[in-house]
């Protein structure tokens, strides 16, 4: 992801560098996240700000950034509709064609825009997961309960007998929590959790902890076998 935005930034902005990239990102990413859903502006508008927040904090300055928002937007949302964009994780497959061998109900919930819904296309895994709910598309995001809810409803399954799984604290451990569902935080250990939601010094007593998705295949068989 950062490899891209370094790619897209470079011919307006010049080299920034990518751990200060890295670090801007999420805190944009996680600024946003606390002032306004996505689906309220809609995509390109929320992640311009993004954008532009993320080149601003890692050393651009604001003026040229300004000046080339209009084409550098653009170019970052065309490259992440698609695979180009993303990469799953190693045990996402193995995690989802094992459950469902199992017969697993598995969804999707995610506070993204309705692009992402091309993007689990072109990764090969839209044939796993149902039902899908999109913040942009639904019109509310996690932590409400709501959309938990919905989730639930439209999987016939009781909120109780539902395991949610996820990488930020609020939003998806103790919102799932809230409204009712079993949860699971993700949290991998080394280099592959960098990407993670993480909140500096989180309070994590309590918080049941998931490795890898194969952990989250290994919570589910024994609680059938319970």
């Amino acid at each position: 992801m950062i490899r891209l935005y370094s790619q897209i930034f470079e011919p307006y902005l010049g080299v920034l560098e990518p751990e200060a990239l890295k670090r801007s990102f999420k805190t944009a990413l996680k600024q946003l996240q606390a002032e306004k859903p996505v689906y309220q502006s809609g995509a390109p508008e929320w992640w311009g700000e993004v954008i532009k927040r993320t080149a601003v904090d890692a050393g651009a300055e604001t003026h040229v950034v300004d000046k080339s928002l209009d084409r550098m937007v653009p170019q970052l949302l065309r490259r992440f509709s698609s695979k180009e964009g993303y990469k799953l994780f190693d045990d996402s497959l193995a995690c989802l064609h094992q459950l469902k061998n199992l017969s697993v109900k598995t969804g999707l919930v995610s506070n993204t825009d309705k692009r992402m819904l091309a993007v689990l296309d072109d990764l090969g895994i839209t044939t796993y997961l149902d039902p899908i709910l999109i913040s942009e598309v639904e019109g509310l995001e996690k932590p409400s309960a709501e959309i938990y809810a919905r989730a639930c409803s439209r999987a016939s399954v009781k909120r109780n007998e539902t395991l949610h799984v996820g990488d930020e604290l609020q939003a998806d451990f103790h919102g799932a929590r809230k409204a009712g569902l079993q949860a699971l935080l993700l949290r991998r250990p080394g280099p592959e959790g960098e990407g993670e939601m993480k909140e500096p010094d989180e309070e994590l007593q309590g918080v049941e902890v998931a490795g890898s998705l194969l952990d989250v295949v290994g919570r589910v068989l024994r609680s059938m076998s319970d």
